[in-house]
């Protein structure tokens, strides 16, 4: 009897537990759903939370009538998450998993709750067919919702061949030409061997002393001699075969209020008909902003570039504070001429340095002309104690080049501050976010096409423009893709700028906040493909767990959204996409034979809000300047304006995105048709999870990518770019995962390709550096693969 009277207290003890654990958690759910039902939110949590309390009270007081409760919570959520998500796993999971480790208590508890009876000799046979049978209902839900995921990735199964090399070996630009194609002809490498990819070599380049980088940078490779540049932006010549570095040229950057550890390439030109020392040159930049010409075969300085082989950037843009105006993408060469745009510190205040673009002799360095959109019809240089026009778009992408045409086109971003527009000029708000084509003899203006009016969402043309031969009706047009962050692509022709695609003005919303003036209208490319993702709901929100998800759901029903281009207020709102969706500065991939493209791009919400100057000041928000504290990068100064902003992605407190995955795609357009041939995830969960905590779970969801594609002659396409540090290769026409393979930190470059005649053998590289706000890993190798030797 004592026994039995022990066993009872601890079967009470472990139902209690039960129950109050049951009711925390939905007192946990319940009053936060209250409000979110208040907001005209979902009446689930409030009604789960309300029924879970009610039945841990129920088994407080050792009432069974609590574990059929919970059943009955359980049935009406499973019905529920159905009905708003149907299924898809990922969805699912926030709305289930509560489900799985409450369930497990319960089911502990009515086993033990059932031995207890089955001693007192009382019930047994109820009771234990009860235990069992909320176990199975467990289990049932649970299956449902993991049978709902795709399973982990895995190559697929391919006959082996090899095929002899064809194409150009070299790869002589960062986009594999000026073109920006990132298409290479060779066929070694095809859908039937690339299976048998193994290591070729891989080797460290350098890390910087303060790192806050990556490894962005595409090599080139000519006349048997690979070119790299690093987060140090030192340069480097490499033997294509093995890797060994054969020279490093080191610019002793000042790194003084530089925030950034960022070299995304350099150029190689060979000057016509000459001979000797830098008759062949690597050109370079450094984020302090002087421009480097350097022999290609020995690294030393070319003497009459410049002053002693570099030339000085900051002269005329107005630089009041370092770190305020660097380079990152490569310098892009057209007819002898480097083309120099420039990166300039974002959202600080109205003055910041000018984003005009300029012209210079790719063998003496010397100033050739500018394109000044404040000036326009003056090339020359500012007078004497003036500067370019300050706080113009600036070009910080890529630019691309046409030398049959004789014309660059420049990619270029919103006047600074990003968020506000009343104190833009009407040429700022002319060239805000527009593709120009520049004359490369003279720097005039040919063309420019507006894919933004006033933007005020930080939504640069952060993409090279890529040209193409584009199949219309009338025959084959000279066309250009432009990407940009909405993850729409606008198809242009590049004599003149006009869309060889069907291109429509929408109306947007209107109210922005006090003071300010938005667009009524945004163009529209129709006539293609768009991957900019469906407007947002309640429901499309997501979580790690139920708790963090309706959270999220709070904050979106405590934000203002009506869809693409709400304008940034008083009253927090939701940008989608945000400024890191859509395409980034690697751009697209093209096969020109096949006429097919092959894009990556990123679905990502941010929460933003305007802060007027006063309470600004009083939270000492101030821009960034080289004596004072490192930049906020949740805060945005913009003095000289009104209001200051916030800007931070629209993740949960356990730093999971508040949108349901994926959050990267790759895909191919078929650009003769304008259809998507396939699209899908780029990228499972092993590397990602709450608190940036690697989950090892191989299971495909689309994670954060920051990088591009490289497509070649035999139909694979090759990229790493995710947040899970895999570098992938898929079929190009049906979107099959043919290899895959782990780099040592995640691979945030676009990949290239060449052949090694040494060897006789296709080369494929990728940098792996990871990137310091993916959390992608920590490195700075350069990483190359090839078939085995036979």
């Amino acid at each position: 009897m004592l026994s039995t009277n022990k066993s009872k207290a601890q079967t009470d003890w472990v139902l209690r537990s039960t129950g109050g654990l049951f009711s925390l958690t939905g007192l946990t759910l319940a009053l936060p759903g209250a409000y979110l039902a208040m907001l005209g939110g979902s009446l689930y949590y409030a009604a789960a939370g309300l029924a879970l309390a009610v039945g841990g009270v129920l088994l407080w007081m050792a009432r069974m009538a609590g574990a059929w409760l919970f059943v009955g919570v359980l049935l009406a959520t499973l019905a529920w998450a159905l009905w708003e998500s149907g299924l898809d796993g990922w969805a699912l999971l926030p709305r289930l998993i509560l489900f799985v480790p409450l369930g497990l208590l319960l089911v502990v508890a009515c086993i033990r709750r059932a031995e207890a009876v089955v001693a007192e000799r009382r019930l047994g046979r109820v009771n234990a067919r009860y235990a069992g049978g909320a176990a199975l209902m467990l289990l049932a839900a649970v299956s449902a919702a993991l049978s709902a995921f795709d399973g982990p990735e895995s190559p697929a199964s391919v006959e082996q061949a090899v095929v002899a090399p064809s194409g150009d070996g070299e790869w002589p630009a960062v986009g594999g030409s000026n073109r920006s194609e990132r298409f290479s002809g060779l066929k070694q490498i095809t859908p039937a061997n690339v299976s048998r990819l193994r290591l070729a070599w891989k080797v460290h380049l350098g890390m910087p002393e303060a790192w806050m980088g990556a490894l962005e940078a595409t090599p080139l490779m000519v006349g048997d001699i690979l070119y790299m540049c690093n987060m140090r932006n030192e340069v480097l010549a490499l033997d294509p075969e093995t890797g060994k570095i054969l020279w490093r040229f080191d610019p002793k950057i000042d790194r003084t209020a530089v925030i950034l550890s960022v070299c995304r390439g350099v150029a190689y030109y060979r000057q016509a008909g000459a001979t000797g020392l830098c008759s062949a040159r690597i050109i370079s930049y450094g984020v302090d902003a002087r421009m480097f010409a350097l022999d290609a075969n020995t690294g030393e300085r070319c003497p009459a570039f410049g002053t002693n082989g570099e030339v000085n950037l900051n002269e005329g843009m107005g630089s009041k504070d370092k770190g305020y105006y660097y380079l990152t993408s490569a310098p892009t060469i057209v007819r002898g001429k480097v083309i120099v745009g420039g990166s300039v510190l974002d959202g600080q205040h109205t003055e910041e340095p000018s984003g005009v673009i300029r012209g210079f002799d790719a063998v003496t360095g010397k100033f050739v002309w500018a394109w000044d959109m404040g000036r326009p019809d003056e090339h020359g240089p500012p007078l004497p104690g003036h500067t370019f026009t300050l706080g113009t778009p600036n070009a910080w992408a890529p630019i691309t080049g046409d030398d049959a045409l004789g014309l660059a086109y420049v990619p270029l971003g919103n006047a600074t501050p990003d968020y506000v527009s009343a104190h833009r000029s009407a040429v700022m708000n002319t060239y805000t976010d527009a593709l120009v084509a520049i004359d490369v003899e003279t720097g005039a203006l040919r063309w420019s096409f507006q894919t933004i009016r006033r933007d005020v969402w930080d939504y640069d043309l952060a993409s090279p423009a890529t040209l193409v031969e584009y199949p219309t009706p009338q025959g084959l047009r000279p066309g250009v893709i432009q990407p940009t962050k909405r993850g729409e692509f606008f198809i242009l022709d590049r004599r003149t700028g006009t869309p060889l695609v069907k291109t429509q003005e929408r109306p947007v919303p209107q109210d922005p906040a006090p003071g300010e003036t938005v667009s009524p209208t945004q163009p529209y490319p129709v006539g293609m493909p768009s991957f900019g993702g469906e407007p947002l709901r309640e429901t499309d929100m997501w979580g790690i767990s139920p708790f963090d998800q309706l959270w999220c759901r709070i904050k979106f029903r405590e934000a203002r959204y009506d869809g693409d281009f709400t304008p940034i207020g008083l009253k927090p709102t939701i940008i989608y996409p945000g400024y890191l969706g859509g395409s980034e500065w690697a751009g697209v991939a093209v096969d020109p034979e096949r006429r097919l493209m092959v894009l990556n791009v990123n679905h990502f919400a941010m929460y933003d809000q305007m802060i007027p100057r006063a309470d600004a000041d009083r939270r000492g928000i101030r821009p960034y300047n080289s004596g004072g504290p490192r930049i906020d990068k949740d805060f945005a100064a913009q003095w000289g304006t009104p209001y200051a902003a916030r800007q931070t992605g629209f993740v949960s407190p356990l730093e999971a995105p508040c949108i349901k995955p994926p959050y990267s795609e790759i895909a191919v357009v078929d650009l003769a048709r304008r259809t998507t041939l396939w699209r899908q995830p780029l990228g499972t969960s092993r590397d990602s999870g709450p608190f940036r905590i690697r989950s090892m779970l191989p299971i495909r969801m689309g994670v954060p990518a920051v990088g591009g594609p490289l497509v070649t002659g035999s139909g694979v396409i090759f990229i790493a770019a995710t947040q899970e540090r895999t570098f992938r290769a898929f079929e190009l026409e049906t979107g099959r995962l043919l290899w895959q393979d782990r780099l040592p930190a995640g691979g945030h470059a676009a990949p290239m390709t060449y052949y090694s005649k040494r060897s006789g053998r296709q080369l494929v590289v990728i940098p792996a550096s990871g990137h310091f706000l993916m959390k992608s890993g920590q490195a700075d190798y350069l990483v190359a693969y090839a078939l085995p030797r036979s």
